[in-house]
C-alpha cells in the first residue's frame, strides 16, 4: 500500500511546447524530472523539491532546464504568461526563519555570485539593482531588511533587477468576509499564482491557503511592461535561501504557460509535508513480542533513573509560563546541549552571566546559552514577558534571542550562535585576525540598521542599554549583530520610559541616564558613539595611562578634530587601505552622538542617514563642542569608585554610579 501512495504521489510532469505556446505542470517532483538544482535544492523521497536542506546560509535554485521564449516575434513585446505553485516554509522555530523563496525568470538558470541570506540567493551587493540584470521575481520574503525598505518581516513584493521590491503587501488573501492575514513561515502548504497581461502590461499576484480556491481578487497589482525587463529568451523558477536560523523551504507542486493559463495543480494529488521531526515507522511488531518485553523493562529501568535524576534537573515553572510556549526550554535540554555547562564550552564572561556554547540534543542546533543572576525585586514575571517579546525581534543585524528557561535564582537566556565571536576580539589586544576597514564599515551600518529597527521600526520601542564591541557578534560572513538583550527595556511608542537603576557599562552611559535613571533611546545613540570610535581606533573608551590615569577616547578624537587630524586616530592595524572619507564620516558621527545634550544627538534614523551618505553629515563647528574631560562623582551608594579601570572597563555597573559631565558640553 506504502508503494501505491508513493505511485500516486509521483505525478509526472507533462511539458508541451509549440510555437505559439509552453507549459508544463508538475504535480509533485521525483529525481527523473530533469529540473535542473543547484546549491542546496533537492528532490525528496516524499516527491518535493526542497530548496533548503536545514542549513544555515545556504542557497538553492530551482530551474526548468530549457529556456523559455518570451517575447513576440512580431512586436517585441512580451507574451503573456502565468504560473501557479503549492510552496511550504518550515522553522524549528514558529517564529524565527530564514529567509524566503522567490519565483524567478532569469536569462541564466544558475545564478553562481548570489549570496544567501537576504540577497535570496539572487544576487550580492554588487548587482543588486542594476538594469543590466534582466530579472524579474515575485518574493515571499520572511525578514525585515530595512536596507532593502521592506514593509514588515511577512510580505508578498515584486522585485526588478533588484531586492527593492517595486510593489509589496502584506502575506495575506481577499475572501467574501475581507483580508485574511497568512504567515508564510506558518509550516502551512499555500498556493501562489502570478499572472502578467501582456496586452495590458499588467501583473497579478494572488496567495491562498492550499484548502480553498483561488481568490477573485489579487493580493496585489502592478502596471509594468516586462518588455524592457525581460530577454527574448528566460529561464524560469526558483531561488530561496538561510540566513542564520535553520530553516526549510519547499514546492510541492507547479505550473507554469506561455500564452495561456497555466494548468490547475491537482491539490489532492500532492505530496504532503513530513512531520517535523518524523521518522520511519517502528519497527517493533516485526521483531516481535520478545523484544517489546524487553524494552519493558529497559523502560522501567529508565523510570528509576529519571526518577533519581528529577531533582538535578528540576526548574521553576508557574502557571503564567504556559502562555509562553515555543519560548521556554528545558533546563534538562540546555544541560545536554552545554555537556552540564562544562568549562571547556564557555564562550565568554561578564559581571551580568556565563555564556555557554551548546548544541540542542535533538535539532542539533548551535545556541548560545548565558546564565543570568536575576534580581527577584525587578518581578520576574514582567522581565520574562519582556524577554519573551524580545525574542520576537527579526532583523538581520540582530543576534535572534530564541527563548529562556528558569531554575533557581537563575534565568538562563537561548540565543543563536554565532560562530565567529564577538567584536572585540578583532580590535583590542593585539588580534591574531584584523578586520580591514570595508568589513568594519559595513559591522558599523549593519549595526546602525538593526538600532534603527529597535528604536523605531518595531511594534515596541525597544531600548538596548548595553551597546559596545563585546555584545556586537558576527556570523559566518563577518556580519554585525547586536546581542545580549538581557538589560533591554520595552515601552510602548509615544510614551516615556520609566526609571529603572543605572546600568551598563562604563564608558558608554549618557551623562543624563546616570542623573535619571532613564536609559532612552536617545542614551543608546551615545552608547553608540562610544562603539563607533573602538571600531575606528580599535580602543577602548577609556584606557589607563602610566600607573594610575586614564585617557578618555572621545576625548583624544576631539582634540584631534580640532587639529585637523582626526583620521590620524584611526587604528594602525588597518594601515593605508582604508577611505579616508568614510573614516572622517564615521568619526565625525561618533562626535556627535557623544554630546551632552540627548537632543543634540541624531536620532538612529539620521546616524543611518549619514553612514549611507542619503544626508550630508552637520558641520560640527556649528556646535560649539568644547571638551569639559570626564569625572566620577561619589554617591552615597557608590563609595568605592576607583578613578582609573585598567582591565574592568568592559565590565557592566548596575549601582547608582554617577557621570557629573559629559566629555562633550553646548549646543547649538
Amino acid at each position: 500500500m506504502f508503494l501505491k501512495l508513493v505511485a500516486v504521489v509521483f505525478v509526472l510532469a507533462t511539458t508541451v511546447a509549440s510555437e505559439d505556446a509552453v507549459s508544463f505542470t508538475y504535480n509533485g517532483f521525483q529525481s527523473s524530472s530533469h529540473l535542473y538544482l543547484d546549491g542546496g535544492a533537492e528532490f525528496t523521497s516524499y516527491g518535493m523539491l526542497k530548496l533548503t536542506n536545514h542549513t544555515r546560509q545556504q542557497k538553492g535554485h530551482a530551474f526548468f532546464p530549457s529556456p523559455i521564449v518570451f517575447k513576440n516575434t512580431t512586436n517585441g513585446s512580451v507574451s503573456s504568461f502565468s504560473t501557479t505553485f503549492v510552496f511550504a516554509i518550515s522553522s524549528e522555530y514558529p517564529n524565527l526563519s530564514g529567509h524566503g523563496i522567490v519565483f524567478v525568470i532569469s536569462p541564466t538558470k544558475g545564478l553562481p555570485n548570489s549570496l544567501p541570506s537576504q540577497y535570496l540567493g539572487l544576487f550580492d551587493d554588487t548587482n543588486n539593482g542594476n538594469s543590466g540584470n534582466h530579472v524579474f521575481g515575485v518574493e515571499l520574503d520572511t525578514i525585515l531588511n530595512t536596507e532593502f525598505d521592506d514593509i514588515n518581516d511577512n510580505h508578498v513584493g515584486i522585485d526588478v533587477n533588484g531586492l527593492k521590491s517595486v510593489k509589496s503587501v502584506a502575506a495575506g488573501y481577499y475572501s467574501v468576509g475581507g483580508f485574511k492575514n497568512l504567515s508564510l513561515i506558518s509550516g502551512s502548504p499555500m498556493q501562489l499564482w502570478v499572472e502578467y497581461d501582456g496586452p495590458k502590461k499588467q501583473i497579478d499576484v494572488t496567495l491562498a491557503p492550499i484548502n480553498i480556491g483561488k481568490p477573485e481578487s489579487p493580493l496585489l497589482s502592478l502596471s509594468k511592461d516586462l518588455s524592457p525587463i525581460l530577454n527574448n529568451s528566460m529561464y524560469v523558477g526558483f531561488s530561496s535561501s538561510t540566513g542564520s536560523i535553520q530553516s526549510y523551504h519547499y514546492i510541492l507542486g507547479w505550473s507554469f504557460k506561455v500564452n495561456g493559463q497555466a494548468q490547475q495543480l491537482a491539490i489532492s494529488e500532492l505530496p504532503k509535508l513530513p512531520r517535523r521531526g518524523s521518522k520511519e515507522e517502528s519497527k517493533v511488531l516485526i521483531v516481535g513480542l520478545p523484544l517489546i518485553s524487553l524494552c519493558l523493562l529497559i523502560m522501567v529501568a529508565l523510570a528509576v533513573v529519571h526518577v533519581i535524576k528529577r531533582k538535578k534537573f528540576k526548574e521553576l515553572l508557574e502557571d503564567w509560563e504556559q502562555d509562553y510556549g515555543p519560548h521556554r526550554f528545558k533546563y534538562k535540554d540546555l544541560s545536554l546541549a552545554t555537556k552540564g555547562f562544562r568549562e571547556r564550552e564557555l564562550l565568554g564572561s561578564g559581571g551580568f552571566g556565563r555564556v555557554y556554547k551548546g548544541v540542542m540534543p535533538i535539532s542539533k542546533i548551535e545556541v548560545a546559552v548565558k546564565k543570568v543572576s536575576h534580581e527577584s525585586r525587578q518581578g520576574m514575571r514582567e522581565f520574562v514577558a519582556e524577554i519573551v517579546s524580545i525574542g520576537r525581534l527579526r532583523h538581520r543585524n540582530l543576534v535572534p534571542l530564541l527563548g529562556y528557561c528558569r531554575r533557581k535564582g537563575e534565568l538562563l537566556l537561548v540565543y543563536d550562535y554565532m560562530p565567529n565571536g564577538s567584536l572585540d576580539k578583532y580590535l583590542y589586544n593585539k588580534p591574531r585576525v584584523t578586520l580591514n576597514w570595508s568589513q568594519r564599515f559595513r559591522i558599523t551600518k549593519g549595526v546602525a540598521s538593526g538600532l534603527l529597527y529597535l528604536h523605531e521600526e518595531w511594534e515596541q520601542v525597544v531600548v538596548h542599554r548595553d551597546i559596545k564591541a563585546s555584545n556586537v557578534l558576527l556570523d559566518s560572513e563577518l556580519n554585525g549583530r547586536l546581542g545580549d538583550f538581557g538589560l533591554s527595556r520595552l515601552y510602548e511608542h509615544g510614551t516615556d520610559p520609566h526609571t529603572t537603576h543605572v546600568v551598563g557599562t562604563l564608558g558608554y552611559l549618557a551623562p543624563e541616564h546616570t542623573r535619571t535613571g532613564k536609559a532612552t533611546t536617545n542614551s543608546d545613540v551615545f552608547a553608540f558613539g562610544a562603539f563607533m570610535l573602538e571600531v575606528v581606533c580599535g580602543r577602548r573608551p577609556i584606557e589607563q595611562v602610566g600607573g594610575s590615569g586614564s585617557e578618555i577616547l572621545v576625548d583624544w578624537v576631539y582634540n584631534c578634530w580640532k587639529r585637523g587630524e582626526i583620521v590620524e586616530v584611526r587604528d594602525p592595524n588597518l594601515g593605508t587601505n582604508y577611505k579616508a572619507e568614510e573614516v572622517e564620516l564615521v568619526l565625525k558621527l561618533a562626535l556627535l552622538c557623544s554630546h551632552s545634550d540627548p537632543l543634540a544627538r541624531p536620532s538612529m534614523r539620521q546616524v543611518v542617514q549619514y553612514l549611507e551618505r542619503d544626508v550630508p553629515l552637520p558641520d560640527l563647528s556649528l556646535l560649539s563642542l568644547s571638551p569639559t574631560g570626564l569625572t566620577f562623582g561619589l554617591h552615597e551608594d557608590f563609595q568605592d569608585c576607583p578613578m582609573s579601570y585598567p582591565s574592568s572597563m568592559d565590565r557592566p555597573i548596575s549601582h547608582t554610579s554617577s557621570i557629573a559631565e559629559s566629555l562633550l558640553s553646548g549646543g547649538r
